[in-house]
């Protein structure tokens, strides 16, 4: 339990940060995720580990973000550990990932140690989403963006082969905060990989086209066999003149 004022709030353990110990009297940023009314009065659920808490800290830590400039579009976040937020600005002549960097880093620095080290990428939005998902999957270098035919909210992204695992990253949090990010699905191929599908792909269209051909040439019912095999027959028994 902690106190604002002469309120009492819940931090549960699902809200909390696993990379955070709290002490009676410790002062802490929280967000306040839910207001219930009980017979004992209002009850107020507060969390650190909220995706909006972030965004919260940044308008405090920002003003263009405070006053509508720079505006947050998604956050992708795992509390205490890895954060994503993407970025887009209003304003043509500024730029929407610096001005939440701030100089020298220094306004999202002081966002990571409001969260005790829990590392932050800021990227920037955009409308296309092949550009956004490329954006989101930073620091890796994205070579093509490829989007299902059958859904549009799935793509295979390819990367170089020496930056596969930067993709990924460890235990697959690059690509899962990235995929959270955008609202896509998102698989990732090497290059060499790709390479190798395709060409896959290639051989199997040409067997497929290969077997169309022979039925297309065989294509042909039981009658009309039986009447080429008749008329065949009467060829050969025809007497010569």
């Amino acid at each position: 339990m902690s106190t604002l004022a002469k309120i009492e709030a819940v931090l549960s353990k699902q809200d909390q940060m696993p990379n955070e110990f709290y002490q009676p009297h410790d002062r802490i940023k929280v967000y306040v995720s839910r207001v219930e009314n009980t017979s004992k009065g209002p009850q107020v659920f507060v969390s650190r580990s909220h995706p909006d808490l972030l965004r919260r800290l940044f308008e405090q830590e920002v003003p263009e973000v405070y006053d509508g400039i720079v505006e947050i579009v998604s956050i992708a976040r795992e509390a205490g550990d890895r954060s994503k937020v993407a970025v887009r600005s209003n304003d043509q002549n500024i730029d929407a990932v610096g001005t939440c960097v701030g100089p020298k880093g220094q306004r999202v620095q002081a966002i990571v140690n409001e969260l005790k080290g829990e590392n932050m990428d800021i990227v920037e939005w955009n409308e296309d989403p092949a550009v956004f998902i490329a954006n989101a999957l930073n620091p890796a270098q994205v070579m093509d963006v490829i989007f299902d035919e059958t859904n549009p909210k799935a793509c295979t992204v390819v990367v170089p082969d020496y930056q596969l695992s930067l993709a990924i990253g460890k235990r697959g949090q690059n690509a899962r905060l990235a995929a959270k990010l955008t609202n896509h699905k998102i698989d990732i191929k090497s290059e060499s990989d790709m390479a190798e599908f395709y060409e896959k792909q290639e051989q199997q269209n040409e067997t497929e086209e290969l077997h169309d051909e022979a039925i297309v040439q065989s294509d042909l019912t039981d009658d009309e066999y039986e009447t080429i095999a008749f008329n065949n027959e009467t060829v050969e028994e025809k007497p010569e003149a």
